[in-house]
């Protein structure tokens, strides 16, 4: 699923093409892509005629487009979501769900999905964490790039937690944007192991993870964001390729860039995570 870098990629995308454009028309090819849009295709499609795009924003993984007034297209990618800048002429994609036609003739937007996890819908601003937010995502945590994002509540809330550090890093209640991949490069530039109790992490600890994990996602960002494969693109259809440069996930068995050590693949929460066992022990009394 698109991290922090990954969507923000793509807003950067939006910002440049989309951005100060009205829209002509839009339409819904696929109901389950406006799912969480109640009103339905008909009042999506309306709401959207006419109006004025603002500059593209994100949170986390959510980003959003405003549009004059006080609504927002809010947007969410789930596994395999593409927000693609195209030619009106162009061939429609195989798992095209949504188009949007802008009244200057130029460049349409389109939303593509191949396993329909990701939804588009129109929604009004909240405020929540110090600026303007769709009001779905108001209980999302401001994310570590923000400008209001509060490293000492962040740390005093991540030792109440009670938990163990990477179920916390992915707590989008917590701090929004960091997935598997990322907490996984963080825990390792940090050097702790995914399953080091939250209570027992001291403050300059946690403000070196939450160094580790801005340095990671920057680099990524740099990089176009992580592709493993052609689901994630940016709104041009071109992948990232920040997976060179990963240092422990997907890397099992592969020598640790530090010291060597073979990098281990654990189960969690029904997914992966990556480590290595030299650099970052398994607390004592934690159970593999």
């Amino acid at each position: 699923m698109p991290e922090l870098p990954e969507v923000e990629v793509v807003r950067r995308g939006l910002e440049r093409w989309v951005s100060g454009r009205v829209v002509a028309h839009a339409e819904v090819l696929h109901p389950r892509a406006i799912r969480r849009h109640v009103p339905g295709a008909e009042e999506f499609a309306s709401r959207l005629a006419g109006r004025t795009v603002g500059a593209a924003q994100r949170r986390g993984k959510y980003l959003w487009l405003p549009l004059d007034g006080s609504d927002a297209v809010l947007a969410h990618l789930g596994m395999s979501g593409q927000l693609l800048v195209v030619e009106p002429d162009s061939p429609l994609e195989k798992h095209l769900r949504i188009r949007i036609a802008f009244a200057d003739g130029g460049p349409e937007l389109r939303f593509v999905d191949q396993r329909t996890f990701g939804h588009v819908l129109v929604t009004p601003l909240a405020r929540a964490a110090g600026r303007d937010v769709p009001e779905p995502i108001v209980h999302i945590a401001a994310d570590p790039f923000e400008e209001h994002f509060d490293e000492d509540g962040f740390a005093h809330r991540l030792r109440a937690r009670r938990t163990e550090v990477k179920r916390a890093l992915l707590d989008q209640s917590l701090i929004s944007g960091v997935g598997n991949i990322y907490a996984d490069e963080a825990l390792w530039r940090a050097r702790l192991h995914g399953s080091r109790p939250t209570a027992t992490l001291t403050r300059p600890k946690i403000a070196e993870l939450l160094g580790a994990a801005r340095e990671v996602m920057s680099e990524a960002l740099a990089e176009g964001g992580t592709s493993f494969d052609s689901l994630y693109v940016n709104v041009n259809g071109e992948s990232g390729y920040f997976e060179r440069a990963l240092n422990v996930y997907g890397r099992r068995d592969e020598p640790c860039g530090r010291c060597g050590a073979p990098i281990v693949r654990e189960s969690f929460m029904n997914r992966s995570s990556y480590s290595c066992p030299r650099c970052q022990p398994r607390p004592r009394g934690v159970a593999a």
